[in-house]
């Protein structure tokens, strides 16, 4: 049986002040800062709307951190503060304590009332307060600079929910107070107008992360471009599911593509780039990355049809000199010369920490060509060659190159070739006692933190068979 912490004394304050609501409106402006996040999250919680309203209005905070108090949208709460929001703004003489800037919509973890940090927002912690009471900032001043809101935003084709339209209707109404923020931004579906309306509400060199998950044609990229090329700050950019109707001519798919590309210009602190299922890629890399000014710290080109100019373009683009991270998975390279990759592996030597080419269906002779270069990586961290069908005698070559980088945490290999019967059937005994000898190969060299060895999956029931210091495997009836 659990024991519950007791209530604080500033629980207990908050607490017999709601108790009372018309004497807690009173005492608002009065009341010490130290009792504003407690009592807040009390009247939250209990539903005490009018000594909401009135809270809002004497915040003597610069953030009001609203989202992290929701674990779901909710419109009331939400009119509730916008209406305490609309009277402040209304008032001719500011509150003597007004500090308030920032409205903060983003749902972060709950604990953050009680731990704030002083970087984002002022704290109730003694040295917040400090922090607080010295504010430069005067009510005359704040009041005079536009009102501050975060959110981080999921849009998709269907209409917005209540709390977004509630949200979005208010902005609109009181843009000359205003400045909408979203650092993280999610599209899922076709462009919309109620999707471009709201893309004319951001500040949009707010914007650090753009995610678009859904099945494009390349008119919805034309559609979007122009948004993206105001999106001054943004570092990470994913661009998935992009089709490319059979009746398109080369030069209008060239010329769709430059629509797109042509706005990277514009896109200066671009660190992370991530293509997934991009049709349209094939043969166009070297018109997607050139215009591309600063180095990138991650490449993710996955699922992604490449041509012989693509791959030899990719070891010396300018722009994958300091790569940190790259994910080629599902690209098939089993056609392509692997010198590129070697390349390149020898380029980001002193800078790559993660390397993905799961389901690559490389050759043990392309793996073998890499493998010098790839023990050079000195800095590597995570490396996965899930889904590539290598043999015992390999792996063995291919664990001694990685033996020495010390650095290595999370190695993912597949199981050896030897480990299934002539017709493809695991045998799971087998599997254990060679992932089991490699293993103790690399004990020889260093203790590996996680290894593991996967095979491809069960026939019978899609699971894979796991050797991780152990054999897991499936429980269908033909296992072994």
């Amino acid at each position: 049986m659990s024991i519950q912490s007791p209530p604080t004394l500033l629980e207990l304050a908050g607490r017999s002040l709601l108790s009372d609501k018309s004497r807690a409106v009173l005492d608002l402006e009065d009341l010490p800062i130290e009792l504003f996040p407690p009592l807040f999250v009390e009247a939250f919680s209990g539903g005490h709307t009018e000594v909401l309203k009135k809270m809002v209005q004497a915040w003597p905070f610069t953030c009001l951190p609203l989202g992290a108090l929701m674990r779901q949208p909710q419109p009331e709460m939400l009119r509730v503060a916008l209406d305490g929001l609309d009277m402040l703004l209304a008032q001719q003489d500011c509150p003597r304590r007004w500090k308030l800037q920032v409205l903060d919509l983003r749902m972060v973890a709950r604990n953050f009332w009680r731990t704030w940090s002083g970087a984002v927002v002022d704290a109730c912690s003694q040295e917040g307060i400090k922090k607080n009471r010295t504010l430069k900032l005067g009510p005359a001043i704040a009041a005079k600079l536009p009102l501050k809101i975060f959110i981080d935003l999921c849009l998709t084709e269907g209409p917005l929910d209540e709390f977004l339209s509630l949200l979005f209707l208010w902005v609109t109404q009181r843009r000359d107070r205003l400045h909408l923020y979203c650092n993280r931004l999610k599209i899922f579906g076709k462009p919309t107008s109620h999707t471009m309306n709201v893309l004319r509400l951001l500040q949009l060199d707010s914007v650090q992360k753009v995610e678009v998950h859904c099945t494009w044609v390349p008119s919805t990229l034309v559609a979007y471009a122009p948004f993206l090329g105001q999106m001054r700050n943004l570092r990470k950019l994913l661009v998935s599911e992009v089709c490319m109707p059979a009746h398109t001519s080369p030069e209008e798919q060239e010329w769709l593509l430059s629509q797109l590309t042509s706005q990277f210009r514009r896109m200066d602190c671009l660190r992370k780039l991530c293509m997934d299922a991009v049709l349209l890629l094939e043969g166009h890399l070297e018109q997607v990355l050139r215009h591309l000014k600063t180095p990138l710290e991650t490449l993710s080109i996955t699922k992604c049809p490449l041509s012989d100019s693509d791959w030899n373009y990719l070891s010396r683009c300018p722009i994958t000199s300091q790569l940190r991270q790259l994910d080629l998975r599902y690209i098939k390279l089993t056609n392509f010369s692997p010198e590129p990759l070697k390349i390149l592996l020898e380029t980001v030597a002193a800078t790559l920490y993660r390397l993905d080419l799961e389901a690559c269906e490389m050759t043990e002779s392309q793996l073998q060509a890499i493998l010098p270069a790839l023990s050079r990586c000195s800095q590597l961290r995570t490396l996965c060659f899930f889904r590539n069908g290598i043999s015992m005698s390999v792996l063995r070559d291919l664990l001694c190159h990685t033996a020495r980088l010390s650095q290595l945490s999370i190695e993912l290999y597949p199981a050896p070739l030897e480990s299934y019967d002539a017709q493809g059937a695991i045998h799971p005994g087998r599997c254990s006692q060679l992932c089991a000898e490699l293993t103790e190969l690399l004990k020889d060299f260093r203790q590996p933190q996680v290894l593991i060895f996967y095979t491809l999956p069960c026939p019978q029931c899609g699971y894979m068979f796991i050797y991780n210091r152990g054999l897991n495997h499936c429980f269908c009836p033909t296992a072994a």
